[in-house]
């Protein structure tokens, strides 16, 4: 038996500072101090009796030691936690989720999956990101996120994937502009107006773009946006018509202020996805991406 050789609060700090690439930022993560975490390191290092990193000019590179430490430290960590588990005492997980959601999550049901995330865990603190897909993408392959929930085209690949459905465009627009379109318009009969719709880099915009070049129309007047909440208030606006997920202007259209228009043309679906590297997580991650699955379809059914 080892006893209180080490701890796992120092595992722990290996842990961050090898997945975060600084003392600094492994100590903001943990809520503590660089030099708590530098102690923790250096107490490792004696009692193992081995070099785990070296530090040049503010970067942390692991020795062949150190990466053969850190991965029996992950499982350490992750057989620690299952001990949690065996009791069923999810209470006892203390630690920071860094969660990142896309804007459509953030405007729908973001609040029902934190209530089911601080049901579960009420330890766990979350630091929630709201940007585009892409960039959640970038951070989660970066490690810089432990969970996103994001829309699919996904650029890197994650080993933990939980579908959550797919979501339909809609056009909308204000009656004062609709009453103005025929009865079954094409694409071509809302290019007059201008066409409120996802960022550039977006499946949506770039199918959209295709559409209107394959049929020969001009796209001077689509306008993309970066803020899908910025498209709502502008169509409500009379400032154009809007290429937008139904679930965002749910509300506008009951209320009134948006209605649909049928038009020939829409693009895929968007495909939802809560996604991390399961290698790399606490295993309590998991079961938060799960909870996302829950969480969706209870908003959903409140909405009727």
């Amino acid at each position: 038996m080892i006893g209180h050789a080490f701890t796992l609060k120092q595992l722990e700090a290996l842990v961050w500072v090898a997945d975060l690439g600084s003392f600094r930022k492994a100590a903001a993560h943990l809520n503590t101090t660089q030099p708590n975490i530098s102690s923790r390191i250096a107490g490792l290092e004696e009692t193992l009796g081995v070099v785990l990193m070296q530090r040049d000019a503010g970067a942390v590179r692991l020795t062949d030691k150190g990466r053969e430490i850190l991965a029996a430290a992950r499982e350490t960590l992750r057989q620690a936690e299952q001990l949690v588990t065996v009791v069923d005492r999810p209470d006892l997980i203390a630690d920071r989720l860094r969660l990142g959601v896309t804007e459509l999550v953030a405007c729908t049901w973001l609040h029902a999956y934190l209530r089911a995330l601080k049901s579960a865990y009420p330890g766990v603190t979350v630091e929630l990101t709201v940007d585009l897909s892409r960039n959640l993408d970038k951070e989660l392959s970066g490690r810089a996120l432990d969970l996103t929930v994001q829309t699919a085209p996904f650029a890197s690949p994650a080993s933990g994937v939980v579908e959550l459905g797919d979501f339909p465009y809609v056009w909308v627009g204000t009656k004062a502009i609709l009453s103005g379109l025929p009865d079954c318009p094409v694409v071509a009969d809302l290019l007059p107006h201008s066409v409120l719709t996802h960022a550039r880099h977006t499946q949506a915009y770039q199918e959209l773009t295709d559409h209107a070049a394959a049929n020969g129309l001009s796209m001077a007047r689509i306008a993309p946006s970066n803020s899908m909440a910025s498209c709502v208030q502008m169509a409500q606006d009379d400032m154009g018509v809007a290429l937008l997920p139904l679930a965002l202007v749910e509300n506008e259209i009951a209320e009134g202020s948006l209605q649909v228009a049928d038009v020939d043309w829409h693009p895929s679906p968007l495909r939802f996805a809560a996604r991390y590297q399961a290698e790399r997580v606490a295993p309590y991650v998991a079961r938060c991406a799960a909870l996302a699955i829950d969480a969706l379809a209870d908003y959903q059914k409140a909405r009727g």
